[in-house]
């Protein structure tokens, strides 16, 4: 096999078992999505390719139980997102990681932190493309402005 296409291939098989621990945590096995996420994290730190680590933090972080965990995941996911240079798909990632952070920290009572982390997913959603993915960011950044101004209904 040649060397681009061992790449290719091993490639997806790095996002296959990605999908494949989400369909986990989707199907309510927190701990086993967790599990294997973590492992396929170790294997690919710290000289994987900055997407599968940003997906894998991104996903790890969704697994986790305490607050303080899942923001340091999002966090990874974020410092790997600055290794996405290609295309305009991966910028369009980042208004959602940086709301994803902003989340984290209000969770945890850090509202100053918050607001610059949901200030900075406003700035880059001019990425963000007209489409749902798109519009349900920019829905979730309208949310989180609310919910840091009072003025979200429950």
């Amino acid at each position: 096999m040649t060397e681009p296409r061992r790449e290719a291939t091993e490639a997806e098989a790095v996002l296959t078992r990605i999908g494949q621990a989400v369909m986990l945590h989707r199907g309510g096995d927190r701990e086993e999505a967790r599990n294997r996420l973590a492992a396929l994290w170790q294997e690919l730190e710290p000289d994987g390719a900055p997407f599968h680590r940003c997906a894998l933090a991104h996903y790890l972080a969704d697994t986790q139980d305490d607050p303080l965990d899942e923001l340091i995941w999002d966090l990874r996911a974020l410092a790997a997102a600055d290794g996405l240079t290609e295309g305009p798909a991966p910028r369009a990632f980042v208004p959602s990681l940086h709301l994803n952070v902003a989340a984290g920290y209000l969770r945890l009572g850090q509202e100053s932190a918050a607001r610059e982390q949901l200030e900075l997913a406003r700035a880059a959603a001019g990425a963000l493309g007209e489409d749902p993915y798109g519009d349900g960011v920019r829905a979730a950044i309208r949310r989180l402005t609310l919910v840091l101004e009072g003025t979200a209904e429950d």
